[in-house]
């Protein structure tokens, strides 16, 4: 039931054009991108971050998603004539005419943009993106880099804690559309969903755009659409084996529904005939791809009789049903009294087919619920998951931020009474610290021109939230964080696929260490500055304390 990878580059780049065109900012971008040209500012040469302050659901890491879109949005940001009046009808009508002739004319082929690679396991605190250019233009472009990026990257790494609590053997389905906020958000939910580690999705656009492989059963509406046998239609079904007569396959399904009955001991009265109809209508539609819901009136009563009948009934004539979904009750006692009677159908008629079918829980599933399924004992393969997964219900908002960092030349901090608002100055580079069993155990934060950390070498730093001296550590691998992946208006590094940048959160995920990783009360990461970074911010503060007194000055 996977829909075909295609060739979606050309569409997904039309999408982001139309999903994230320049107006879709705040009103003050402009304002300011205003005042610095009339300033004569605008030109400037500046660098902003990108970075959020606290990992996650209280977890110890986050992943970074967002950049492919990020990318595509840089690449086509250009102003329409459209856009230019309808912004000379919002902004001031004293706004110079000559500002509007340069919004026209503007894009991003000035702009540089280093970064994490996208899928990448990531740390509060850390930079993620730098984007450095003209002052007007990289100020245009932080509502948009921060809404591309601050959703894609909580409902990624809700959807690996997911992935988590589930453990690696079982499948999950993501089925959220209609519990998302809005299209778009449904949209980037599937997307980012299957690179945090789901494998499957009810979205049909995101299979269409993204590749991602698509599967879904039935509602309980269609189950309950049917009142009676006269309504299944056609009532026959052609064998595998190429036989040309057709079989009447509700005469064949009867008589397996007795047979079921009495190997069960069940009470045939309690069997409803409308969803009888019901999984026979869909099985005549569908024989190879049978996984009815069977729980629109009593699973053992009547949903699981009708299931092993019409199934028994297909695999008579050559077809392999797939199994059932539950979607309410006590899924782990369920899915175990279903995968008895499977066993029983097994061994009882013979029939293999019925060894490995599956058996699919949805009903309202939660991060604690996907743990408890994972520490109880259940027979159930596939767990569909959508609200708590697309709404990040424990968590609505990562929080990402975007800070002036440096001005021709100059670094630039912002200065807060709340000392987790204040940012740390200068255009910097971010290496990852590997120790000797190939787990990531420091991020360390330098100025851009100082010379890398070695690995064996020991080095001093200090970790940001600890109000003690420098600590000294001695790394066995060291790795270069971010990349240049834009320049001069071009994407510079290769644009994966979803299922690529997947591949990258898995080997990302399996190098951390099991304390980050802990869905309760994980280890803390350790996020440091350098020497001489941080001898830069106290530098700074001292500064700017010093300089208050400014109005006082000759």
């Amino acid at each position: 039931m996977a829909a075909p990878i295609s060739n979606t580059c050309e569409v997904m780049e039309r999408s982001i054009r139309e999903r994230v065109p320049p107006l879709l900012t705040d009103l003050y971008q402009f304002t300011m991108a205003y005042a610095y040209w009339r300033a004569g500012r605008h030109q400037e040469p500046a660098v902003f971050e990108l970075f959020f302050r606290d990992n996650p659901f209280g977890g110890g890491f986050s992943l970074f998603a967002g950049l492919h879109d990020c990318l595509l949005f840089l690449r086509s940001f250009r102003f329409t004539d459209e856009d230019v009046e309808f912004l000379r009808s919002v902004l001031p009508p004293t706004t110079d005419p000559a500002f509007f002739k340069f919004l026209r004319e503007l894009d991003c082929s000035g702009v540089t943009l280093r970064s994490v690679p996208e899928g990448t396991v990531v740390f509060a605190r850390v930079p993620l993106m730098e984007v450095s250019g003209p002052l007007a233009v990289v100020q245009l472009l932080e509502t948009s880099l921060l809404c591309l990026v601050n959703y894609a990257s909580l409902v990624c790494s809700n959807a690996a804690r997911f992935r988590l609590a589930a453990g690696p053997r079982r499948k999950l389905l993501e089925m959220g559309l209609r519990r998302a906020q809005g299209p778009d958000g449904g949209l980037t939910a599937s997307r980012y969903t299957y690179i945090g580690g789901f494998d499957l999705t009810s979205n049909v656009q995101a299979g269409f755009l993204f590749g991602i492989p698509v599967a879904g059963t039935m509602a309980h509406s269609y189950v309950t659409s049917f009142t009676s046998l006269e309504e299944v239609w056609p009532q026959t079904l052609v064998a595998v084996n190429g036989d040309p007569d057709p079989v009447d396959i509700i005469s064949l399904t009867k008589g397996w529904l007795s047979r079921v009955c009495e190997l069960l001991k069940a009470q045939p009265g309690k069997i409803n005939e409308g969803e009888l109809a019901a999984f026979l209508s869909y099985a005549i539609a569908y024989p190879q791809n049978f996984l009815p819901v069977v729980d629109s009136y009593s699973v053992k009563c009547s949903g699981l009789l009708n299931f092993c009948a019409v199934a028994l009934a297909l695999c008579e004539l050559g077809y392999r049903p797939v199994g059932v979904r539950l979607d309410s009750g006590d899924l782990c006692r369920q899915s175990i009294d279903v995968h008895r009677v499977f066993r029983l159908c097994s061994e009882h008629f013979s029939i293999a087919a019925f060894d490995s079918l599956i058996i699919v829980g949805t009903n309202n599933i939660s991060e604690e619920s996907m743990a408890e399924l994972n520490n109880k004992e259940n027979e159930i393969s596939v767990v569909g998951v959508g609200t708590h997964l697309v709404t990040c219900t424990k968590q609505p908002s990562l929080g990402c931020v975007y800070k002036l960092v440096e001005v021709r030349g100059t670094p630039r901090m912002k200065i807060s009474e709340d000392p987790e608002k204040s940012t740390v100055p200068g255009r910097k580079a971010v290496y990852r610290l590997i120790d000797a069993e190939g787990h990531p155990f420091l991020d360390l934060v330098s100025l851009a021109a100082e010379t890398p950390p070695e690995a064996g070498v020991p080095l001093s730093c200090y970790p940001l939230g600890c109000k003690s001296s420098s600590t000294s550590f001695t790394p066995a691998q060291v790795t270069c964080l971010r990349q240049e992946v834009f320049i001069k208006g071009q994407v510079t590094h290769p644009l994966c696929s979803a299922a690529e940048t997947r591949a990258k959160v898995q080997s990302s995920l399996q190098t951390l260490h099991p304390r980050h990783k802990r869905l309760q009360e994980p280890d803390s990461y350790t996020v440091a500055l350098t020497e001489k970074l941080h001898s830069l911010v106290t530098e700074i503060r001292q500064g700017s304390s010093n300089n208050s007194n400014f109005l006082l000055a000759n």
